[in-house]
């Protein structure tokens, strides 16, 4: 064979060998993004606040101006909600909510003096929910005690206006979605939820 024979050889071994590597970077590229879907998916859900009933901790009056926030999904396949969490559940009308857990399953709730009263006594609570006041509206009013069964009495930071377990009744445990877990928008409030 001529040495001028072999030179169409020598040059399309390397377009193939480029055209491999872009393949198979394309291949692992796709693979990472069906893995993240399915990752996010699962595990995860990202909402907008559009409600300030949790504020101050989330705030928002519509989806354009709410806080995103991710809910984490997998905690709770292992254990079940805490008190002072902010949970993310589906309310009757399919709507998903976010509020913060009071009582739990077996207790019974009441509001005395602004603060959450749980079987009679008030629970401690985090040093940033502190200045937290609960108003007595709904079930709880006039110093009513309302059973949690075997679900969640969840209520709003700004409990002047929240629709929650005052009005709707405990959460069932089938309802919950997640635990709020982090607000990714707008950038000067993204962190972590927390209790």
């Amino acid at each position: 064979m001529s040495p001028a024979a072999s030179e169409p050889v020598r040059a399309a071994r390397p377009r193939r060998s480029l055209v491999r590597r872009l393949l198979r970077w394309a291949e692992r590229t796709l693979a990472l993004c069906g893995l993240a879907f399915i990752v996010y998916h699962v595990g995860f859900d990202l909402s907008a606040m559009s409600s300030d009933s949790m504020s101050p901790a989330l705030a928002g009056t519509n989806a354009r101006n709410g806080d995103w926030v991710l809910t984490e999904k997998v905690s709770y396949w292992f254990r079940r909600p805490r008190r002072w969490e902010v949970v993310t559940f589906l309310n009757d009308d399919g709507l998903q909510v976010m509020k913060r857990v009071a009582g739990l399953p077996g207790e019974r709730v009441g509001i005395r003096e602004d603060r959450v009263v749980v079987d009679g006594a008030e629970p401690p609570r985090p040093e940033r929910l502190a200045r937290l006041r609960h108003y007595a509206y709904g079930s709880l009013h006039k110093g009513a005690e309302a059973a949690c069964g075997d679900g969640y009495f969840v209520l709003g930071d700004n409990t002047a206006d929240s629709l929650d377990s005052r009005y709707e009744g405990p959460v069932r445990p089938d309802s919950v979605v997640g635990r709020a877990w982090l607000v990714v928008w707008p950038p000067e409030k993204a962190g972590f939820v927390g209790p």
